[in-house]
Parts: C-alpha cells; structure tokens; sequence
C-alpha cells in the first residue's frame, strides 16, 4: 500500500541537505511544517513553513522544552486514516504523513571537553523521540526520516511513484528510526552511568539483582558496572569473513571510535583487513601500548611471539624479531612510535608481513611499502591516555548472556610492581628492569603464561597450555630452537605456582629471577625452592590470566 505524501513536519539538528528535501517535496505540494532553528533555515532558503507554534495555536514555552508535545502534532502523526478520521476531524488535526527528524546533538555535546552536567542534560531531546517513534510506529501511515543520506533515494521514489512512497519503504524507515532512537538513549544511559561512577553519586546498581543468578554477590564493587548493560553498536565494516571461510563477520564500534584504537585506525596501504587480522592487530596493539620505552610487538595468532624495548625502533624490531623468527613470518607488528624508513626497509628485508600498526606511518616509510601492496598500513594516532584504557569494559558472549568485566589495564606502575622481594636474593638492578618488562608482556600472553626475558627483549614465550610447567617448557624449547640463551634470564608467570616444579625447571633453565603474583597456599615451598636455587623472586600481589 503506497502512501501519498501531503504534509511534512521537518525539525532536524543536522540540517545536512534539508533545504534541498523540503524545496523538491514543496515542489510536489506538500506542505510543511517546521520549528525553532529548521524553520529560520527553511525561510532562509527562501521556502514557505508554517511554524508549529501557529499550527497548534500554543506558543513554544520553557526556553523550547515544550513546542511540538500537542494533540495537534501527534494526533496527526498517529492517526489510522479512516479508523481515527472522524475524531481527527472533530479536533481538527490533519494528518501529518512524514516526519523528518534527526535528535539534539547530545553525543557531539558531551564530546567537548569541560562540557558541564547541566548543558549535557539541556541536550537531551524529549520531543523529537516521541515524534520519531510515533511516525515509527504508525508507518503504515506516515513516514519517518532520519538520515539525511536518505534523501536522494526518497525524492527518487518520490517521482517514480507520482509522490507516494512505498509499505516496503515506510518499514525500513521506521526500522532505522527506532535504531536512532536506541542509539541515543543507550548513549545517554551510559553517560548517566559513567558521571555517576566518577562522581561516587551512584548506588549499588547491582544490588537490585544481586544473588538472583549463579554466583551473584553484592558488595562496594558492584558500584563500577551498570546494572543495565546496553551494547550500543555500529557496523562499521562488513568482512569477508570471520576466523573461519563459512563464518560471516562485521566490524561494529560504538558512538564514538576511541581515539588511538584499530577500530578507529587509518588503513594507508594494503587489501581491507580480515577478521583474524583485524583480532591480532588489536592484540599487537594493546600489547605496545604498555611500554612507553620505544618497543616493537609481533603477534600471531592473538599471542605475542617477540617482544622488546630498545631507544632505536631497527634495534627493538630486530630483537622482537629474534626471540620466534619462525612464528613472526606472516605476523603482525606493532609500535609505539612512528615507524621509521629505517625500520621499514629492515622489516622487508627480514620477513613475510600481514599488518604493521603504528601510531603514524612516516612518508618515506609509507613509500617503501607501496612496493609491497598487499601489506596493510595502520596509523592509529596517538595512544588513548592510560584513564580511558582501564575504563573501557570487556565484553564476551558466553553463558547463554555475557561476561563483562573491567579492562586488565592496569596503570604501568601498577602492573610492574617490582618492590616486594620475598626471595633470600633480591634482584639486582638488570634484573628488576627485565623482571618488570617481562610481566607487561606476561598481561598480554593467553594463560597459562611463561616469558623468559633478557636485555629487556623475550627470549621464549610459551602461551595457552593447560600446565603452566608445560608453558615454562615451550618458552625454554622455543628458546633453544632459535639458539637464544636462557641462563641469565628472567620468567615472568601470569599467576602463581601452585607446586614448586615450575621453580625447579626454571632454575634447570638457568633462569636467575621470577616475578609472578603469589597467593599460593605452597608460597612457602615455592620461596624455598628460589632460595634453594639463589633465584630472585618477587610477588606482584596481581594476578593477569588472559583467556
């Protein structure tokens, strides 16, 4: 059923090419209506409105808070054409059968730096929504637009259906409008949320709902997570494919890409980025973003493979390189400064390479690369500021629902806690540095985690096994294979040792110092077996398993 276009009310704060929509439908004999801003606009562009305040006979009131919330308005957007046309005929209200909105700017609002409580709130739109849903939900019998990128293809239906737009139509815009809607409620429930958080001014949030599920409990930590969860997500880039060719994939993000993220990187050189490479440029990412020191991180398979620190990039990319030549082919490789022309050239030189992610890609940089097309290129700006990192919230599908938690982004002095020595022999000043770089790499291996380290560089990394002794094996195997020394080095462990084998074998390794968190009820025993062998040990107090 087509539905023929007669009146229009037209309010937007995006006025992206209305001037143009509305002089094409007044051309077709609609007429419109019009409020506050989008009326001065219209009449500027030199095309006749009527004022909603005239239309309905009230005046707008409370500084523009009350202006279309009339009979007059939503009578004429809700009505059901001959089921409501004698009472709409007894009020006189006309039916409105398009409604053309876009919502206050409240995300660009709370955007801006130092933007106060009071202007956020004054940004929350109350009558636009309500208009937006009613035209949404009575679609059978008016329209509803909210992107001005739709309007080429509407005027273009508009003449080839003697100005009616189709039921097929109507639907896929009043789909879009209850998405905008969504949007901008999940977008003003999690400012709420945070502010409230930062402030101290929320309640328990969880205590509503606290022991109804398995292995509920409330308590002062509730207060971080917000009782109500809306994933509020844009998909911003269909993939070929997810990690498997029969997996259909998208990229989604939020409101707001954050700044210094892959998801918000630029992409210079290279085919898109797949979903397994899009997986492992992340985790590349946050993993070289735990050091300030200049570093290089190769990832495959979502586990670093090479890690290292060094004040000249070629140095620190040749000593990551080192640690697993074999599994850095077709890696990808991170830094935590603009890559160089130097580096670019070794790394050619040296490997197969699938992604490099940077905070920039310098010119001549980019330049050597275009010899190599199919390499991609991210340059995701400056890294997000420490604040925002641990603020950002991990979500998973799992259970039938999702698991969510707090990022493990731990402020670096935090995470590289190197003060409590419960060892005989306390580390010496070479050894607490690599103890430290160890255990930011250690964050980032899937558990169980092992990572043997010197010079500030890893030296065997052994990730995802179920024994953790097995891991400290693999990282010693590792080593071995790429004929890197590990007597001298330091290990790092994500958690603690539950016996004290894994002391043992690394004392076999010739491992000299340990860093991990403790908490074992066999500490005693662990702590002996260091003393035993002259090893430094330090408890962090801090646990990273990474799944």
């Amino acid at each position: 059923m087509d539905l023929k276009l007669s009146r229009a009310l037209i309010s937007v704060s995006d006025k992206t090419g209305v001037a143009e929509f509305a002089r094409a439908l007044k051309a077709r004999g609609v007429s419109i209506l019009s409020t506050g801003g989008t009326a001065r606009h219209l009449t500027d562009a030199g095309i006749e409105v009527t004022e909603v305040s005239a239309y309905t006979g009230f005046p707008e009131i409370m500084d523009g808070r009350v202006k279309t919330l009339h009979p007059r308005i939503h009578g004429g957007i809700l009505g059901r054409g001959e089921t409501d046309a004698a009472v709409m005929a007894e009020h006189d209200i006309p039916a409105i059968d398009l409604v053309v909105i876009n919502l206050y700017p409240f995300r660009e609002t709370i955007a801006r730096p130092g933007t106060r409580w009071e202007e956020a709130i004054e940004n929350i739109d109350i009558g636009g929504p309500a208009m937006l849903r009613a035209a949404a939900k009575n679609h059978d019998h008016t329209a509803v637009v909210v992107d001005p990128a739709r309007y080429p293809a509407l005027l273009a239906e508009l003449a080839e259906r003697d100005g009616s737009l189709s039921l097929a139509t109507r639907r896929a815009l009043a789909a879009a409008g209850f998405a905008h809607t969504a949007e901008y409620d999940a977008a003003v429930s999690a400012y709420f949320a945070k502010t409230l958080a930062e402030s101290g001014e929320a309640a328990s949030p969880l205590a509503d709902v606290a022991g109804t599920s398995a292995g509920a409990s409330a308590g002062a930590e509730d207060d971080a997570l917000p009782a109500i969860l809306t994933l509020n997500l844009t998909r911003a880039q269909t993939l070929r494919y997810g990690e498997n060719p029969h997996q259909l994939a998208a990229l989604y993000h939020g409101p707001e890409v954050p700044a210094g993220s892959i998801a918000g990187a630029t992409l210079h050189a290279g085919k898109p980025l797949s979903f397994n490479n899009l997986a492992d440029a992340d985790a590349a990412h946050m993993t070289v973003q735990r050091f300030s020191e200049p570093a290089c991180v190769i990832v495959k398979h979502a586990n670093p493979c090479g890690v290292a620190l060094a004040a000249d990039q070629v140095d620190a990319y040749e000593a990551a390189w080192r640690c697993d030549p074999t599994s850095a082919f077709g890696g990808i490789i991170a830094f935590n400064r603009p890559l160089t022309l130097a580096t670019a050239r070794t790394m050619l030189d040296r490997q197969f390479i699938e992604v490099v992610v940077a905070p920039e890609i310098t010119p001549e940089a980019l330049e050597v690369f275009r010899e190599k097309p199919d390499i991609r290129l991210l340059a995701t700006g400056p890294m997000a500021p420490e604040s925002v990192q641990m603020a950002e919230l991990d979500v998973r599908r799992a259970c039938g629902g999702y698991l969510v938690q707090q990022s493990d982004g731990l402020a670096r002095e935090q995470a590289a806690r190197t003060d409590r020595v419960v060892s005989r022999r306390a580390p010496d000043a070479g050894e607490a540095r690599d103890l430290a770089f160890a255990w930011q790499v250690a964050a980032m291996v899937k558990s169980n985690a092992i990572v043997y380290a010197r010079d500030l560089a890893t030296v065997g990394i052994g990730a995802g096994q179920m024994s953790r002794v097995v891991s400290a094996r693999i990282a010693g195997i590792k080593a071995a294979g790429e004929g890197l020394e590990v007597a001298g080095a330091v290990m790092a462990s994500d958690a603690f040792f539950p016996f004290r084998d894994g002391i043992d074998a690394a004392a076999e390794a010739g491992i000299r110092a340990v860093i991990q968190p403790g908490g074992s009820r066999r500490d005693d025993e662990v702590i002996a077996a260091a003393d035993e062998h002259g090893i430094a040990m330090i408890f962090t107090g801090v646990r990273h398993f990474r799944h």
